[in-house]
């Protein structure tokens, strides 16, 4: 029992330890390719933020970028994205060549967009594409890429594990797409702190049910199962409602508001669990707030701007990725918490503890979200 416990005290505390690095979006850029012949139009959206860091844009260190310091660096990050972009027909590389810099904004804040052509020896049929942007700076970042060509649009995701695809411009596989989003998908929800401690916040309790202003162990594990099935169910059915009407944009939120309310979600859900003094149930916690957490999945896939066809597939990948990923959550969370839901340690220290530590946490989150400033900028 000792063994049980050591683990899932392990585990929260191994979230403490990465969540505070990571309490906001995930770093991505967005590369597009359009096909002619032997030429091609490129253009590649990489967050100001993500520059800043990798070269340099804030000259003054005022903490913000404005349009002058960004200018005055294009030919700088010209030469640093390209220099990491390598794009092969099937014979020998293309040669790249930056054609303008504009900027954009997406869910997540300002991005740089460099406009580039790019040509080849001979008219490709396929393309190999290597990308390395950021990899040695962030293990986490991600490069989104977006190909057409005679009306087909073909996507793929780069990470550090997978920095070269290739792509057949003659037939594209959709199933292809559909299993590397739902990678991705598996991949964001386990990246996704503020997610996964809303909804071990809900699943805390699971085990537990409250009688005379304290909590007691369920009798047999039936009783647990049944309550986990309806939150996960209810958080499952809002968020990937949410999920597909932003995705699809047929609605959408401004995401400092979402990621702001998320935050706020997983402090009502951690504080509930200390003196539920609500009588609502959780699975319709689970459902109201899931509707918000939907449009915080969906700032990937609504920032790609894909066709409605393709974004029919990698939008069911992706969903079917954060819901594996969620269940991985759930299978490793609910036999442990079953077994030690006697132990006077795991209602005092983890459910009591936890909870508290993990509204600390989410409250700050909730301030530098609302606020626009991370904690590390209040120190200075």
């Amino acid at each position: 029992m000792s063994l049980w416990l050591a683990f899932i005290s392990l585990f929260i505390l191994d979230l403490f330890g990465s969540v505070a690095a990571h309490a906001h979006k995930p770093s991505d850029s967005y590369l597009r390719l359009t096909v002619h012949e032997e030429a091609m139009q490129g253009q590649w959206d990489i967050a100001l933020r993500d520059l800043d860091y990798a070269i340099g844009l804030d000259g003054n260190t005022d903490g913000e970028i404005t349009w002058q310091e960004t200018r005055s660096r294009h030919s700088a990050i010209a030469s640093y994205a390209l220099s990491r972009l390598e794009i092969r027909d099937h014979k020998s590389a293309c040669w790249m060549h930056p054609t303008g810099h504009r900027i954009d904004h997406h869910s997540d804040g300002a991005y740089a967009v460099l406009d580039f052509s790019t040509r080849c020896p001979t008219t490709p049929t396929q393309l190999t594409i290597n990308y390395g942007l950021l990899f040695d700076l962030d293990a986490l970042h991600r490069g989104l890429l977006q190909v057409e060509h005679n009306g087909t649009t073909q996507t793929a995701v780069f990470s550090p594990e997978r920095s070269n695809v290739k792509l057949n411009l003659l037939s594209s596989s959709p199933w292809r797409e559909f299993f590397q989003f739902a990678l991705e998908g598996v991949w964001h929800i386990w990246i996704g702190y503020d997610h996964i401690l809303f909804l071990i916040s809900l699943l805390l309790p699971a085990v537990l049910w409250w009688r005379d202003g304290q909590w007691n162990p369920v009798g047999y594990f039936g009783r647990a199962c049944g309550e986990v099935l309806k939150i996960v169910t209810s958080f499952t059915l809002a968020h990937s409602v949410t999920l597909s009407l932003s995705a699809l944009h047929l609605m959408t939120l401004p995401s400092r508001w979402v990621e702001s309310i998320i935050a706020g979600s997983v402090v009502l859900a951690a504080l509930h669990n200390l003196y539920p003094v609500m009588p609502i149930r959780r699975w319709i916690v689970a459902f109201g707030f899931g509707l918000i957490h939907g449009f915080g999945f969906a700032s990937v896939l609504a920032d790609l701007s894909l066709p409605t066809t393709s974004m029919l597939m990698t939008l069911a990948g992706f969903n079917f990725g954060v819901e594996f990923g969620q269940i991985g959550i759930v299978s490793l969370f609910l036999p442990l918490a079953f077994l030690l839901r006697r132990s006077w340690t795991y209602r005092i220290l983890v459910l009591r503890l936890g909870s508290l530590g993990i509204a600390g946490l989410a409250s700050l989150w909730m301030l530098e979200r609302s606020l626009d400033r991370p904690f590390s900028s209040w120190l200075w």
